[in-house]
């Protein structure tokens, strides 16, 4: 009779666990509505409000943002009030003119796949608890070993991670086991100062992997970069004896595929020779360039990737999969198990059935999300020559942009010439045209730096196309345009938007 009692009082006061059901079906009706609206590419890609004006608006709905410390229970239609203001108020991502980060409109079949996950709430630690998961992440890093080629397809290791930087964690963290083994007992005490590398482009991400293992930020060498932004081989190597000169242990250096800023390749097999020529582990940061693997017509951007001791690749930005959508891998098949295994007796027992499938003692984690299914359904669902136009379509559409800037008649200049899906210009206002950046003064410079981001701020206060800006090396504040999965998307719409940037300039 008390269990009775019990399961008819459901949790969540008053509403009932049908009323629940109720709820989450019309959610997501007004889910399908947003990807629908977004798919159009109608309404404002997103709104210039303040954090205290983003707070009134849920509270207008849901009484108030605030979480009490006797919260009583929201009405179901408020709640829905709530989901359509953060909806509303967040930036379109799906929109064809958000252009503002390495991420965008995803895609259908991986939406389907990410919702899938949700309500299977499955962790992917082991066979017996995601059984389906396990053996599609399995499928996923196969294929992608054979796409990468060389020796991943003889042998390989690899895992689901959460985004890049992860992935670029499990690269530094590999390498240090790889270096010294007994380090994961004994601590870095005493130990030799090890030293990593990476250009100076390269994600910060490795800076907080050398933090976070202990290596040190000091001992994280930027190497420098040529004029379009790539390592400089010549200038890793001075670096590497440099350092062992110093008494210090050289063991990673980490590769870049597509730097986030310009989009820069760093040389890979110049870089393997170094690396093979002083025993350093290579790891190659593939997250933004990696997908190019796909492409038969852009795959030699990422020639000497399959020398790489490892790779973090991700399929959550220029591919379009929901995020987040990242993976690890590795040609050493037996490499993460002793460099993260702690064997809790608990959970991986060898008598269960599939035990030898578990993955979750390769994992820093113990929980994973089954991220690896949403990336399964796109590309069964496409295929292999579907996601190769995803990548080709996508390049194609940041090469014509490049020519518009080009053909701009002197209105906008490109800040250097394109490498992969970046195209970074700045807008040249009228009283300093025409523009030849050779011989503009510091002034001048200054002056269209300071214009980018009036113009950035004034694009986004009127829920026009939004696009990031940045300064580097010394060269002013520019819009940097990233393309991703963009088969939505045409020149017009481009065109139109210089047109009205340019309109939007001339009142700054």
């Amino acid at each position: 009779e008390s269990v009775g009692r019990q399961k008819s009082q459901p949790f969540g006061g008053e509403m009932a666990e049908s009323t629940r059901m109720m709820v989450l079906k019309q959610g997501v009706e007004l889910l399908l509505e947003h990807l629908e609206e977004q798919q159009r590419g109608r309404g404002r890609v997103g709104r210039r409000e303040t954090p205290e004006k983003m707070a009134s608006r849920i509270h207008a709905t849901a009484e108030q943002l605030h979480l009490e410390d006797l919260q009583e229970p929201c009405d179901a239609s408020m709640l829905l009030d709530a989901c359509r203001v953060v909806l509303d108020t967040n930036p379109k991502s799906g929109h064809p003119l958000f252009f503002n980060q390495l991420y965008g409109k995803p895609d259908e079949l991986g939406v389907l796949g990410d919702w899938l996950v949700v309500a299977a709430n499955a962790h992917v630690h082991t066979y017996e608890a995601a059984p389906a998961f396990v053996v599609v992440e399995k499928e996923i890093l196969d294929k992608l070993a054979r796409t990468i080629g060389g020796e991943y397809e003889k042998e390989h290791d690899g895992l689901f991670v959460p985004g890049g930087s992860m992935g670029n964690f499990y690269g530094m963290l590999m390498a240090r086991h790889h270096a010294q083994p007994n380090l994961r007992k004994t601590g870095l005490h005493g130990g030799p100062a090890l030293v990593a590398f990476s250009s100076e482009q390269s994600h910060y991400s490795y800076t907080k992997a050398a933090a976070v293992l202990g290596i040190g930020t000091d001992n994280m060498i930027a190497v420098k970069c040529d004029e379009h932004g790539s390592m400089v081989p010549e200038e890793l190597e001075k670096a590497v004896v440099r350092a062992q000169q110093d008494g210090k242990h050289p063991f990673f250096v980490g590769a870049t595929a597509g730097t986030t800023v310009t989009g820069a390749y760093d040389p890979l097999p110049s870089l393997h020779m170094i690396c093979k020529k002083h025993k350093l582990w290579m790891h190659v940061d593939g997250v933004w360039g990696g997908p190019v693997l796909l492409s038969r017509r852009h795959r030699h951007l990422m020639a000497g990737a399959e020398h790489a001791d490892s790779i973090a690749w991700c399929a959550h930005k220029l591919l379009g999969a929901p995020t987040q959508c990242a993976a690890f891998i590795t040609k050493h098949g037996n490499h993460l198990l002793p460099c993260n295994a702690s064997a809790a007796s608990y959970l991986f027992q060898p008598e269960k059935c599939g035990a030898a499938f578990d993955p979750g003692d390769k994992s820093f984690m113990c929980g994973r999300r089954a991220d690896m299914f949403k990336l399964w359904l796109m590309w069964k669902h496409v295929g292999d020559l579907g996601m190769e136009k995803i990548v080709d379509v996508t390049i194609s559409m940041a090469a014509a942009f490049e020519e518009l800037i080009l053909g701009s008649e002197g209105k906008f200049h490109l800040v250097q010439p394109r490498t992969y899906a970046n195209v970074c210009f700045w807008y040249i206002p009228r009283s300093l045209r025409p523009f030849r950046r050779e011989n503009a003064s510091a002034t001048e410079m200054e002056e269209i730096g300071s214009i980018t981001s009036l113009l950035k701020g004034k694009l986004h206060e009127a829920g026009d196309a939004m696009i990031n800006y940045q300064s580097m090396d010394g060269v002013p504040n520019f819009f940097r345009i990233v393309f991703r999965s963009h088969c939505h998307l045409d020149v017009q719409d481009l065109q139109q938007m210089l047109e009205r940037m340019d309109s939007m300039g001339e009142t700054l």
